[in-house]
């Protein structure tokens, strides 16, 4: 097959694109680089069956041709992370938004298949238990830049669904609880890769607000597993959670990783506020229901936490 990968030298991208060459597919992925690594793409890049653009597409010229010359578009370029979200919320709604409609327009034209990749984050503020697809969202006033992300991604799974509904265009939703590992930057916020590289380093681990917040965190490897299925299975205009069912509170993670990797650093309280911005609003709970995908599909994730810090580790180590 041939498949596009948007965001493809970023660190869930590149993992996806290492994947698609091993199984024999023709390759092409477009990314500008702004917060992906051509690095990422090392193992893959003199593979002849890769074709690397660096490229916006928010304005790049060929990029509806080459969402037409596609047999599956795997929509994953977007702003992530909460440091980049809250430091730059026009470009997060830019990118995410327009983004996502240049590739929905390309796949138009001719009923292109496209997976695009969404996140827990629209679930908002619920206080549900657990999130299932079908519930109801609650985001944050749009005062607060923190929920420009969620809405950003929720806008993409309307419209998404709107060209279903319209055309029967072949898309599918993929909503991720915390993938996490190898190639995956805390640049931007994401909790495991900077706890795991200060404890490496001996240096405090800071946790913001109470650390009584709790996650589930899914390998990469799994999350892979669970795109391809959706990507290539004939299920259209539908959302699927992807993510794990093991819940963790932050100050136990903190503590875990420090524990795994004999590390002597220490645990340091900081609030939302210094952090982030005045008044940022946070998720106490995020837990997935996966039963969905795991009727559909019989997936499951595979890797214990022990397991994702473990390779986290030995990623940085290897840096």
């Amino acid at each position: 097959m041939k498949c596009l990968v948007t965001g493809g030298a970023g660190f869930i991208g590149s993992h996806l694109v290492e994947s698609l060459l091993s199984d024999g597919h023709h390759v092409t992925v477009i990314d500008d680089l702004s917060t992906g690594q051509i690095k990422n793409l090392d193992e893959v890049i003199t593979n002849p069956k890769l074709e690397f653009i660096k490229g916006d597409i928010l304005n790049l010229p060929e990029l509806e041709y080459l969402v037409e010359k596609s047999d599956i578009v795997y929509h994953l370029a977007a702003a992530v992370g909460v440091e980049l979200v809250v430091s730059d919320p026009v470009k997060t709604i830019v990118t995410n938004v327009h983004g996502t409609e240049n590739i929905l327009k390309g796949a138009a034209r001719k009923g292109t298949r496209v997976l695009i990749a969404s996140t827990s984050e629209v679930y908002g503020k619920s206080e549900k238990e657990i999130f299932s697809e079908d519930n109801d969202l609650l985001i944050g006033p749009s005062t607060h830049s923190r929920w420009s992300y969620a809405c950003s991604k929720l806008l993409d799974e309307f419209y998404s669904m709107a060209y279903y509904r319209s055309i029967k265009l072949p898309i599918v939703v993929a909503r991720f609880f915390n993938t996490v590992g190898p190639k995956q930057t805390g640049r931007y916020g994401m909790v495991i890769p900077r706890f795991v590289k200060n404890a490496l380093e001996g240096t405090d681990l800071n946790v913001y607000g109470t650390g009584e917040q709790t996650r589930c965190f899914t390998h990469v490897h799994d999350s892979i597993k669970a795109i391809k299925l959706l990507a290539e299975s004939d299920i259209s205009g539908e959302v699927f959670n992807v993510g794990s069912e093991n819940n963790i509170s932050i100050n136990e993670l903190a503590a875990q990783i420090i524990r795994l990797l004999n590390s002597k650093s220490k645990i340091k309280h900081i609030s939302y506020d210094e952090a982030y911005e005045e008044g940022f609003e946070d998720m106490l709970h995020r837990y997935p229901d996966i039963s969905k995908i795991q009727k559909s599909f019989d997936w499951k994730p595979t890797y214990s936490l022990n397991n994702i810090i473990n390779d986290v580790a030995d990623y940085y180590r290897a840096q």
